[in-house]
């Protein structure tokens, strides 16, 4: 896992409490000083093989407007309860990322990817954990696939870096990511697992650290790295464990689903409350779901679709019976989401009003493609920042890093061009700074 250690060393204290709204804050934790911004958070939800505009745009809507009047199309008919806080943008591009099967690390980097490359800078979603208000973990990645790879590859990176060749790991099995978060205040074997794989750790770290001396250069400085890595779990259990109290309230009961699923969909419905807790409860405040783990691959067998993977990507989705399944598996997770954070009081009024969920795919519109129209759908105002209820229709000289430049200015980090030189802008952009179509 990939931790910012500068930002993990004001400790546990002001992490909760920045997070939080006062009304769930613990009392040793309003003692603290405040930590300076708004308490926001951004989800990332990637679903893989693309997403047609058609599965999502009103029929007849061919202009930018509201959809107050408008119907939302059977795929995603499941956010209609939500329309006001939806915004559906078609135009933007991704043409530089070359996201034939996938654009990879390109995909939230807005720069070229491809299968097996590392990433060439960090993504958004790290930039933004690193701007917005201090979490016990900056960022949590999660990914759904098939039973097997998730089994198999528990951890995969294909989407999510903090820097050039440095990928974040994205968490599948359920079972690991939950002892990892609530191991510390779990019963019976899950915390004698826990502790003893805590112990192991600690002792690796000792182990690490005392046996790199020897080494120079490039090598003493890639070690560093692999013993600074242990250095940040172990810092995070220790965390989690001093709030232990806290995160009773939010951890997700432990059944059937995580032991024993009958479908890989068992376990992505797991995941996802594991990830929507970290949310509600403080641990993170952006997380990144990639349904299909940034790849070519995924299973939803536990929707009644018997056909996996690439084959999946080779179907038209507009008024395709597996794809709206899919479509809609999809939506119905984001109003979960979106029902948990409005569950959460926070200020005058609840997470979900300084939240925003960005629901696109990580290759475009489908997956043979140029990346000459990226979707994207938000959820959210993201504290009054981005305009809802509305249907924008760009030109398509836009890239998506000017999206990414938007939701980075609306953090308030100062940015005109978001992983973008001149010599490239010049070529694949017609403007600069945030799409001030989609900001009031």
């Amino acid at each position: 896992m990939e931790m910012n250690r500068r930002r993990m060393l004001q400790g546990m204290v002001s992490g909760v409490g920045a997070t939080l709204g006062n009304s769930l804050i613990p009392d040793f934790v309003r003692s603290a000083p405040a930590v300076a911004g708004s308490p926001k958070r951004v989800i990332f939800f990637m679903q893989n093989q693309g997403f047609d505009p058609a599965t999502a745009i009103p029929a007849g809507m061919k202009n930018s407007g509201s959809l107050a009047k408008a119907k939302l199309p059977e795929p995603i008919e499941a956010l209609e309860p939500y329309k006001e806080r939806l915004h559906i943008i078609n135009g933007l591009h991704g043409m530089h990322s070359n996201p034939n099967h996938s654009a990879f690390f390109g995909a939230l980097g807005g720069y070229r990817g491809s299968d097996g490359t590392p990433p060439r800078a960090s993504t958004i979603d790290y930039e933004l954990s690193k701007a917005l208000p201090q979490t016990l973990l900056p960022h949590l990645c999660i990914g759904m696939d098939s039973m097997e790879s998730m089994t198999v590859k528990p951890t995969i990176a294909k989407l999510s870096a903090s820097g050039a060749g440095q990928p974040i790991f994205m968490h599948s099995n359920p079972n690991h990511l939950y002892q990892m978060l609530y191991g510390g205040i779990s019963e019976g074997e899950i915390r004698k697992e826990h502790e003893a794989q805590s112990s192991m750790l600690d002792r690796i770290e000792q182990l690490a650290a005392a046996n790199g001396g020897t080494l120079r250069g490039i090598n003493k400085q890639r070690y560093g790295q692999f013993v600074q890595g242990f250095n940040d779990i172990n810092g995070l259990r220790e965390r989690l464990r001093s709030v232990s109290g806290h995160l009773r309230k939010f951890a997700p009961e432990l059944d059937e689903g995580y032991s024993n699923p009958e479908f890989e969909t068992d376990w992505h419905d797991r995941i996802l409350d594991l990830g929507i807790s970290a949310l509600t409860s403080g641990i993170t405040n952006t997380l990144t779901i990639g349904s299909g783990r940034g790849e070519i691959y995924g299973a939803w067998k536990g929707l009644g679709i018997e056909k996996i993977g690439h084959i999946l990507g080779h179907m038209k989705q507009p008024d395709n019976p597996i794809w709206i399944k899919i479509r809609q598996y999809n939506c119905r997770m984001l109003v979960r989401i979106i029902e948990a954070l409005e569950s959460v009081p926070e200020g005058s009024g609840t997470m979900m009003d300084h939240s925003l969920i960005v629901y696109t795919s990580n290759n475009a519109d489908k997956q043979h493609t140029n990346g000459a129209n990226w979707p994207v759908m938000l959820l959210g105002n993201f504290d009054g920042a981005f305009k809802t209820g509305c249907f924008t229709q760009l030109d398509g000289t836009r890239p998506i890093n000017a999206l990414y430049t938007s939701i980075l200015r609306a953090s308030g980090v100062e940015c005109d061009r978001f992983n973008m030189s001149e010599n490239m802008a010049a070529e694949f952009d017609s403007g600069t700074g945030p799409l001030k179509e989609i900001l009031v």
